[in-house]
């Protein structure tokens, strides 16, 4: 999962606006350290509060790099956690209706999934594919 950002020169330094993100913004005075900001904002970002309904914007695969549009990619576990949470607020789905589901006795089972560090095993995965048939791997690896 790959989101663009603007790059910017602005005197001694730089910043950088996400494009497909309203309000997705960081600064650096090297472009190496601007690069290692860009991810650390969009992962931020994305990382919504787990009580938060709003959903952030998928990559916008139709916009083009260039010498000041650039290529940030999302943490993998990071990008997991959020097409999970994305695809369950599409569907107009609780937290608690997916766990039932997927067979969790409870919804804290369910709710790792939502969070970062998650490490799904195929058994997992195939369950979020025959709730989420939409949903799709290739978002979340690089």
């Amino acid at each position: 999962m790959k989101y663009h950002f603007r790059v910017h020169k602005e005197g001694n330094g730089f910043w950088a606006e996400c494009i497909e993100l309203e309000g997705c913004y960081t600064q650096a005075d090297t472009i190496g350290t601007l690069n290692k900001m860009m991810q650390e904002a969009l992962n931020l970002y994305i990382s919504e509060p787990e009580d938060s309904e709003d959903l952030a914007a998928l990559p916008d695969d139709s916009i083009q790099t260039s010498k000041s549009i650039v290529e940030v990619p999302v943490d993998a576990e990071v990008a997991f956690s959020f097409l999970v949470r994305y695809h369950r607020i599409k569907h107009g789905m609780t937290q608690s209706q997916v766990a039932r589901k997927m067979g969790y006795e409870n919804v804290n089972g369910y709710q790792r999934l939502e969070r970062k560090k998650c490490n799904p095993n195929l058994k997992t995965l195939s369950k979020i594919k025959g709730i989420f048939p939409d949903f799709s791997l290739d978002f979340a690896v690089i």
